[in-house]
């Protein structure tokens, strides 16, 4: 796997139908990533690990309460197989290989044609971590040290500066005039991050209105 290139991709989940195979704790954390998505995520096994189940009675998830099926597959996005039985995981592999579908075996790289990152999320912001498969400890490691250095006020800059899309996109005839003005205003002195940092929001978005006030055409 190690000599295989991935193409990193982010995928949109909302409205397109996800299935977990397997109930167990492994199922959950992959159930919990796809549902931060807002994937529609069923969930096929013969029974639930008790976090798994509240979801399930809740109505988060749906629950298909018996052993794997290849017809489980129809009108699925995409399929993780979250079991500890190997013949039940190669299967879900081979059937969803066939439909041409995106399917992942949990801690099987080669019965994957697509990996799931390590994610450091903070509001807007996600960030992808991939050993490709090589080490997800490491991938942990390096989860743990990204968060610390890019925390909330980096999402918060994501957010004022979504808010300035409107008007760029209305006003800022080419791609590479809304390139220069967001590029003042991110690389720009002084450093809106710093400024976030020190809870003066209001400076950056002074230094927003400047950079209007200065790329609007004549």
């Amino acid at each position: 796997m190690l000599d295989t290139p991935f193409y990193i991709a982010c995928l949109k989940l909302r409205g397109r139908r996800s299935l977990v195979v397997g109930g167990g704790d492994v199922g959950l954390e992959k159930v919990e990533g796809l549902l931060a998505c807002d994937g529609d995520v069923t969930v096929v096994a013969p029974d639930l690990q008790p976090e798994l189940r509240r979801l399930a009675d809740e109505g988060s998830i749906e629950w298909i309460a018996r052993k794997y099926e290849p017809s489980d597959l129809e009108g699925t996005f995409m399929v993780i197989a979250a079991t500890n039985d190997s013949e039940v995981n190669i299967g879900v592999y081979d059937d969803a290989e066939k439909r041409a579908m995106l399917v992942n075996v949990v801690d099987v790289p080669p019965l994957c044609n697509f990996i799931l990152p390590a994610i450091v999320r903070t509001g807007p912001l996600a960030i992808a971590i991939s050993t490709a498969g090589a080490s997800p400890a490491l991938a942990k490691r390096m989860k743990h040290e990204i968060s610390q250095l890019f925390g909330e006020e980096y999402a918060r800059l994501a957010i004022i500066l979504n808010d300035a899309r409107g008007w760029a996109k209305a006003t800022l005839p080419t791609y590479q005039d809304r390139k220069e003005f967001f590029e003042s205003i991110v690389n720009g002195a002084p450093d809106p991050i710093e400024l976030i940092r020190a809870g003066d929001e209001r400076a950056v978005l002074d230094i927003v209105a400047a950079a209007q006030r200065t790329h609007a055409p004549a």
